[in-house]
């Protein structure tokens, strides 16, 4: 396999191997698509990947992280079939991501209680959470599928269905999230349950219209949560049930180390903390120092786990975590996957894939600071860039 050779997931033909991931664009300030939004799109999609994803795209409205994120719903269409057309205009397709963020929604902000697994203090919120019952659980499935038809209808080519990050589903394979003693909680196969679930119904209401893939931690990176060994399990039997077409692997959790995922050097905490609202911003200036950890940057840094992926399941798999030189992209297809996923060097340059495909030396100007990570909020972008500081 060759990074820029056409590939398909499921029913969708992508012009190459590189997709843009999913991060939050915090550019849908009425919870709907905005002209910045599909610029931020249309710019990945002309600079040449072969399919960007668009982040957040809640399954139901409690189910944000901020109430100004986008939610599924008839009243977004106009928008999304704008968005969805301006990124078929420039050659690349485009997926949508569907999640519901669970203990990590604010509660706050969405005047909504946030649904968990089983109750907890919310370090975001700083609220409780409630134990989804359930009828809660029926209906977030539910709300699911119904998403997924409405990605369908607004012209979408695939849905990214969130089973990371300790979100929802993700919270419920969590032992440490899940303390439940129902059908959901407990060993293995009962927290999995809504994983299943979910994905089946998705794949029921949608067919073979659009591919439909799922991003699944591999490990939260917290004691006592989720990790590879019960990640491979549930990779096999989302596999077996047939409700899959790609598998994209990533790790750690919003909710307790965040930098398990992003690695490299940890973003100015009062940077971080300005992101919030109060009383959140004391919080996380008085102990952010723990929830913001630093861990070392390298080149591909899920490899060593996703490549155990890689001999247990036949679904295409999409390698993500430090994927920003064309060695690593040639790596990863060298090492059985058949897609990698990119962000933080997308952001500080979204035609890096242009480049890079016209000249293999070119290089990504991305240092890994992540000083992009407080941008959330208010108009995602590589600070860097845009100031202008082009090493």
């Amino acid at each position: 396999m060759k990074i820029f050779e056409p590939a398909a997931i499921g029913p969708v033909s992508l012009r190459n191997r590189v997709v843009k991931a999913a991060t939050f664009e915090g550019r849908t300030p009425d919870a709907l698509v905005t002209e910045e939004l599909i610029d931020f799109h249309r710019g990945f999609a002309a600079g040449g990947v072969g399919m960007t994803t668009v982040a957040y795209c809640a399954s139901s409205p409690e189910g944000r992280t901020d109430r100004h994120q986008m939610w599924m719903r008839e009243e977004a269409m106009p928008g999304l079939v704008r968005l969805t057309d301006a990124v078929h205009s420039e050659g690349a397709a485009i997926s949508a991501q569907i999640g519901h963020a669970g203990p990590v929604a604010n509660s706050k902000s969405n005047r909504a209680t946030a649904l968990a697994p089983t109750w907890q203090i919310s370090p975001l919120s700083l609220r409780l959470t409630r134990s989804a019952t359930k009828s809660d659980i029926d209906r977030i499935v539910a709300d699911h599928a119904r998403a997924a038809r409405i990605a369908v209808t607004a012209g979408f080519d695939a849905v990214e269905l969130h089973f990371g990050h300790n979100y929802f589903v993700s919270a419920f394979l969590s032992p440490a999230l899940n303390r439940r003693s129902d059908q959901f909680g407990g060993s293995l196969d009962n927290r999995a349950r809504v994983a299943r679930a979910v994905a089946s119904a998705v794949r029921a209401e949608v067919g073979s219209e659009i591919a439909v893939t799922a991003k699944l931690n591999m490990d939260d990176g917290v004691p006592g949560g989720f990790w590879l060994d019960e990640s491979l399990a549930v990779a096999q039997w989302l596999e077996a049930d047939g409700s899959l077409d790609a598998l994209e692997l990533t790790a750690g959790s919003s909710l307790k180390n965040p930098m398990y995922l992003f690695r490299g050097d940890a973003p100015p905490l009062r940077d971080f903390a300005a992101s919030f609202p109060q009383p959140q911003r004391a919080g996380i200036r008085l102990v952010g120092s723990k929830f913001l950890r630093s861990y070392p940057y390298r080149e591909a840094y899920l490899l060593d786990q996703a490549r155990q992926f890689r001999s247990v399941v036949k679904l295409p798999l999409i390698l993500l975590g430090g994927i920003s030189t064309r060695a690593t992209m040639d790596l990863a297809m060298a090492e059985g996957f058949e897609f990698v996923a990119m962000a933080r060097a997308l952001l500080r340059e979204p035609d890096l894939i242009n480049r890079m495909q016209n000249d293999e030396r070119s290089t990504s100007l991305c240092i890994h600071c992540n000083r992009c990570m407080p941008t959330i909020y208010s108009g995602t972008r590589c600070v860097l860039a845009h100031e202008g500081d082009r090493r």
